[in-house]
């Protein structure tokens, strides 16, 4: 079976796991563990900050920031179809008692316009707008890229207007890849940034959350509090590492599976591409009443040997990752190829 449902499903590779029986462990909630302590540094040093806090998982991750940066009753700006929106149970509203104030993008991209004319007035009777949140790349958007300059844009605008900023970026990694803009600079225009492990860099568990030493201590007290804290947890940061310095280069494989995929796709005329170019290894796209429901076609392709996520009543993903090779990804092709005929 060929499974192109999510870059979550990834095993370790042989190197990884050597790399995690190798590592030296600690108890990490007294501080203790050299293996956790080394990725924290490392991967704060790499985006630009000070410090960062190893977490369980990305919606961890954010909804830590959320906490950090806001206070209940106070508004969190932020795309329409951004993750911390739509997929994290509603976090931000149970765990802080903050409401989402949503804008819509173009395929999940922003850009300081669309935030004009957004931050509430000083009023008892508004919520507090104080906390930006951008995803890059954008899931639900297609894998889109936000540029440098239009998040520079945004940051500043928040910064003049005295607005905390977020990054999830879950899956950054891609942007850096198929840009080539070095971690850094994504990282250093946000107060926190979330990256994540188990997704394109294939570990089996992770995310951090990066920033300033302050706000990373006032997230380690709520990582304790959301009962994010581990004890031995450095077996999974050396998988983290070795991920860091074995995978980030061939997520460009992954993008160019994804364009071969995208192709067939485009190709059969009942689907429909969306967004109708692919920037890296998320292939979204959209089936036609004549071929049914997203669940049929998934159904369909799976008696066929392919996995993908049907999300909707119309739309399915597609993502390429570190367990499908190309020849795979030429048989998935084949096989959707095949459902124009």
């Amino acid at each position: 079976m060929i499974d192109l449902r999510s870059d979550t499903v990834t095993k370790p590779t042989p190197g990884m796991l050597a790399a995690m029986i190798a590592s030296s462990v600690g108890d990490d909630v007294f501080g203790e563990d050299p293996t956790i302590n080394e990725l924290e540094r490392h991967t704060a040093a790499l985006f630009g900050h000070e410090a960062g806090l190893f977490v369980p998982s990305g919606t961890m991750s954010n909804q830590i920031a959320v906490r950090i940066h806001c206070r209940p009753q106070d508004e969190i700006l932020l795309e329409t179809t951004s993750h911390i929106c739509l997929w994290e149970a509603g976090g931000a509203a149970a765990l802080s008692g903050a409401t989402c104030r949503t804008i819509d993008g173009r395929f999940g991209l922003l850009d300081v316009a669309d935030f004009e004319g957004k931050i509430r007035p000083d009023d008892m009777h508004s919520v507090r707008t104080r906390l930006v949140c951008l995803e890059n790349t954008h899931n639900r958007g297609g894998g889109t890229i936000s540029s440098p300059e239009a998040l520079n844009g945004i940051t500043q605008w928040a910064r003049q207007h005295g607005l905390a900023t977020h990054l999830d970026g879950a899956r950054i990694w891609n942007a850096i890849v198929a840009t080539g803009v070095p971690a850094r600079t994504w990282g250093q225009m946000f107060d926190t940034v979330s990256v994540c492990f188990s997704k394109g860099l294939g570990t089996p568990v992770g995310s951090a959350l990066l920033g300033s030493k302050e706000l990373i201590a006032h997230a380690r007290r709520i990582r304790k509090l959301f009962g994010g804290a581990m004890r031995q947890a450095g077996f999974l940061a050396g998988a983290c590492l070795y991920a860091l310095d074995h995978h980030i280069d061939r997520l460009a494989e992954d993008h160019a599976n994804a364009q071969l995929l995208a192709a067939a796709v485009a190709a059969v005329p009942d689907l429909k591409l969306t967004p109708p170019k692919v920037e890296t290894n998320l292939v979204w796209f959209e089936v036609s009443e004549r071929l049914g429901t997203a669940r049929a076609v998934a159904n369909r392709l799976k008696s066929e040997g392919i996995l993908v996520a049907a999300l909707g009543e119309r739309v399915i993903r597609i993502v390429t990752h570190l367990d499908v090779t190309r020849e795979q990804c030429e048989k998935a092709a084949a096989v959707i190829r095949s459902l124009g005929r």
